[in-house]
């Protein structure tokens, strides 16, 4: 399951039928340290779409923030020039790739808080198979507190009822609502019947990451040792199935007005400056 960068074409198969694949040595120390300068700076001046997603009665905490990287240079650079998007392609076997956004995740040391499992292409403005989630930790995570992920589910053909993350968080901006009329399966319930799944994680080194196709039923993360903090770069990549999809249920991120000011509509092939394309 895992490989250096140069076998990197040999876990599309995997990547294809698992949905989540390990990629060792993915990128190198320098990416991580400028990623690291890049996280320092953004933690002191978020943007004003980050938030806390968890504060215990210890103070412990659970950061994130998306779509930094047009205001973080190291991010940019990272995006643009690292070999994060010659992977992402060769894995979802395609001559090209677009950029769609960046998140980050920062935990502090001894969190316990758990992202719940969900899915997260049925959150996005954008619908299709052909995604690719890298999850790139810039810290060492053991196995026990590292995301976890249900082996295939990205191919499962249920439309499952999905994680309100505002009722989690309590944040306006994570609420999700249901539809009227849509025949929504109840989201399986992982963390109670573990045994019954395939569930996959891995001790990682900073450089190792996991792509996982955005279908992939995921959660986790959490359970962090009291000496151990975890800080995590996230970038998502987009394919040749994918299209414009703006979700009455709501979206997280929602692009929808970014998107139509440029000019995308529903059903279009996602484009533009705002997700730039990377040919292989």
């Amino acid at each position: 399951m895992s490989t250096d960068r140069d076998s990197i074409t040999d876990l599309a198969n995997i990547f294809y039928h698992d949905g989540v694949v390990l990629v060792r040595n993915a990128v190198d120390d320098s990416w991580i340290r400028l990623l690291t300068e890049g996280l320092d700076r953004h933690i002191e001046s978020p943007t004003i779409r980050g938030r806390i997603w968890d504060r215990d009665d210890q103070g412990r905490t659970c950061f994130y923030d998306s779509q930094a990287w047009r205001q973080i240079p190291e991010y940019q650079t990272f995006v643009e020039q690292s070999p994060i998007a010659s992977i992402a392609g060769k894995l979802l076997n395609t001559e090209r790739v677009n950029f769609f956004f960046d998140a980050v995740f920062v935990r502090t040391p001894g969190a316990q808080f758990r992202t719940p499992f969900h899915q997260d292409e049925p959150y996005w403005s954008v619908k299709g198979f052909d995604t690719c989630s890298i999850w790139m930790p810039l810290v060492a995570v053991e196995k026990k507190s590292a995301l976890e992920f249900v082996r295939g589910s990205h191919r499962w053909p249920q439309d499952f009822r999905q994680t309100n993350f505002g009722a989690l968080t309590q944040d306006s901006r994570d609420q999700r609502r249901e539809l009227d009329g849509k025949d929504y399966q109840p989201f399986p319930d992982i963390e109670g019947h573990r045994d019954d799944y395939e569930i996959l994680s891995w001790d990682m080194a900073p450089g190792d990451c996991v792509a996982f196709n955005g279908r992939t039923i995921h959660g986790g993360s959490g359970n962090l040792s009291p000496n151990r903090d975890l800080k995590v770069f996230n970038t998502q990549w987009l394919g040749d199935d994918v299209r414009v999809c703006f979700r009455e249920e709501g979206m997280d991120p929602d692009h929808s007005s970014l998107m139509r000011e440029h000019g995308l509509k529903h059903g279009d092939r996602i484009g533009t400056n705002l997700y730039p394309e990377f040919p292989l």
